[in-house]
């Protein structure tokens, strides 16, 4: 979807939302954000399109006005497709991955908690500089983006000051498969695994490794992040972010889940030794 379309599509809920609220007796936006306890700008760039319905603005509008439930479910699966179009890869990488690094950095620096887990790369922020640069060109030739790797190393390789912020804590979960299918050569995976090494000596980090065979409660399909009070799920096309306290309490389930199987301290430290091992061993 280009960027007009979004626009347009952005616009038409808006009145939509407009709509509903002089249905509902609100004959002018400033009696509706009285009502709400909202600034007035608010309604006002909600209803022209200029800003993003969230989930809460919804529930909170549709609440308002009493909407019934299947126009209600109508407007929700509305802003879901909103949200899906804004948040595709091909439209957040359209400038390369810096300006998304740059995102994440944003978030994450305000953050008090963060968990993540990931299935088949190491997590973004334990990366080494050549792993990410692997990482990065891999993925701006898969989706046809500006080649960026040196910019959206160095913004990664900035986003990794928190880990030193002992006011964080910061779970990161990945599984040992991750570490079996590398995306870049043997010398540079060897390196990765050394400072995956020193990362477990981070008071503020809590690095757990699903080790090969273990049987999982769950099986997960995506990475995922929890920061604070959100989840950034990725898939294949796009980028969902979850707020909705029920949605987020089901991450939050599967991040214990995969916890719970993870280990971590001398036992992860024993499979990222016996895999350094293993690689020198067949260099030899």
């Amino acid at each position: 979807m280009s960027s007009s379309d979004l626009d347009k599509k952005r616009a038409r809920f808006g009145e939509r939302l407009r709509q509903l609220r002089e249905h509902a007796g609100f004959l002018t936006g400033t009696a509706f954000a009285a009502h709400l306890a909202w600034p007035q700008w608010r309604v006002s760039r909600l209803e022209t399109g200029a800003q993003p319905a969230t989930d809460s603005d919804l529930t909170a509008w549709l609440g308002a006005v009493n909407a019934p439930e299947p126009m209600a479910a109508e407007l929700r699966g509305e802003l879901l497709e909103l949200r899906l179009a804004a948040a595709s890869w091909k439209r957040q990488l359209r400038a390369g991955n810096k300006p998304r690094q740059d995102h994440a950095a944003s978030i994450e620096a305000a953050a008090a908690h963060i968990r993540a887990f990931e299935l088949m790369v190491v997590p973004g922020l334990v990366q080494t500089a050549e792993y990410a640069a692997h990482v990065f060109a891999t993925n701006a030739a898969f989706f046809d983006s500006p080649p960026d790797v040196d910019e959206s190393v160095q913004a990664r390789m900035e986003r990794q000051r928190i880990l030193y912020d002992r006011s964080k804590a910061i779970e990161l979960v990945m599984t040992e498969a991750a570490l079996l299918y590398p995306v870049c050569p043997p010398e540079v995976m060897a390196a990765q695994v050394d400072r995956l090494l020193a990362v477990l000596g981070l008071p503020s980090v809590t690095l757990g490794i699903i080790p090969l065979g273990t049987r999982l409660p769950v099986v997960p399909t995506n990475a995922f992040w929890i920061i604070d009070g959100q989840v950034l799920v990725e898939v294949v096309d796009t980028e969902l972010t979850r707020t909705e306290p029920d949605d987020v309490a089901l991450y939050v389930k599967m991040a214990d889940a995969m916890r719970s199987v993870a280990v971590t301290g001398d036992a992860a430290r024993r499979i990222l030794t016996r895999l350094t091992e293993r690689r020198q061993a067949d260099r030899n």
